[in-house]
């Protein structure tokens, strides 16, 4: 076995991986970096860290790469809302990709795992939603599922196996490095600029800036209780229409216009065309039938009150973190298009 010395982050080429690996290379740690495609690797190009193949669905290769591995920050995953086949596509492959990662960090004698879960994974009947208040009862969605059931699944095997584990539960990631394609939170960004939302969803995210999130996940190996759940969020949550108003304040000359309110039954419809496009297309629709039934007007308001007491967690508002974003994309106009 190789000295124990490296921190291990999995999904290196994503959104939350990159900008994790460019944070733990700063703060002076040996970086392993794994991605599933080394044809896919232009985002950690120039980066002082080692690059590995491994895929979450192949046991093999995570051993491989755990190999003298002392902190594993376990954030690769099937992060997607919509797929032709949801439950092959995103439940099993992040349910698989679970067991597999604690049990391979078991096997090559790990200390500590930072699970990556979501705020998918939170119980929303209560606002702020906190830690305690448990798990999404909301059974609809293939990825909110995986969320849940991922996360219980990791802190029962990592218990039975003798792991150390702390779980972080990010909102919507926005900021930092990114690359194509697009994670689902900058995605919408994207479409805000490219004037693809026509019409008022009632729809909020939890904008948080990425930079804030790997700093709290680098906080959770360092401070984290076994055992414990960290919500790496801001408090308060923006809507899709204000994002829209905040975005057309800074960039006049878009020309972006503030998305009307339409009836409930006409947003239904209208997104039942758009899934019916993607199915033909098999790309994701701008808006399906599910996300007006779980998210229009869900108020994503969180209490972080633990990750800022227990982690020293401290991320940027969410205003400000929004601007960063937009500023951006409007920098790398390449990913707009």
């Amino acid at each position: 076995m190789g000295q124990r010395n490296l921190a291990l982050v999995t999904g290196a080429n994503g959104h939350l991986g990159n900008n994790l690996v460019r944070l733990l290379i700063k703060k002076g740690i040996p970086v392993r970096a794994t991605v599933r495609n080394l044809g896919n690797i232009t985002s950690l190009s120039g980066l002082d860290c080692e690059v590995h193949q491994a895929d979450i669905t192949d046991r093999q290769s995570l051993l491989k790469a755990l190999d003298g591995v002392d902190v594993f920050y376990a954030v690769g995953a099937a992060f997607k809302l919509w797929a032709k086949d949801p439950k092959r596509e995103i439940y099993d492959v992040n349910m698989e990709g679970t067991r597999n990662m604690i049990e391979a960090a078991a096997e090559m004698g790990v200390r500590r795992i930072v699970y990556v879960s979501s705020v998918a994974a939170l119980d929303y009947t209560n606002l702020p939603t906190k830690e305690s208040s448990g798990y999404n009862p909301e059974r609809g969605d293939m990825y909110y599922n995986s969320k849940n059931d991922g996360e219980q699944l990791a802190f029962r095997l990592a218990a039975e196996l003798g792991v150390e584990l702390v779980a972080v539960l990010p909102s919507a990631m926005i900021g930092g490095e990114a690359s194509l394609p697009l994670n689902v939170s900058y995605g919408v960004l994207k479409l805000i600029l490219n004037k693809q939302i026509p019409v008022d969803t009632k729809i909020t995210l939890n904008w948080i800036d990425v930079n804030d999130v790997a700093e709290g996940c680098y906080l959770a190996a360092r401070k984290g209780r076994t055992g414990e759940r960290y919500i790496l969020a801001n408090e308060k949550c923006m809507s899709i229409t204000e994002s829209t108003r905040i975005s057309a304040s800074i960039y006049p000359e878009l020309r972006l216009s503030v998305p009307k309110s339409l009836p409930g039954f006409m947003l239904t419809a209208i997104a039942g065309m758009m899934e019916f496009s993607a199915w033909i297309r098999g790309k994701a629709p701008v808006l399906t039938r599910k996300d007006i039934a779980m998210f229009s007007g869900l108020q994503q308001n969180f209490d972080i009150s633990k990750a800022r007491m227990e982690l020293g967690f401290d991320p940027t508002p969410p205003e400000q973190a929004l601007k960063a974003a937009l500023a951006y994309l409007m920098e790398h106009k390449h990913l707009l298009s």
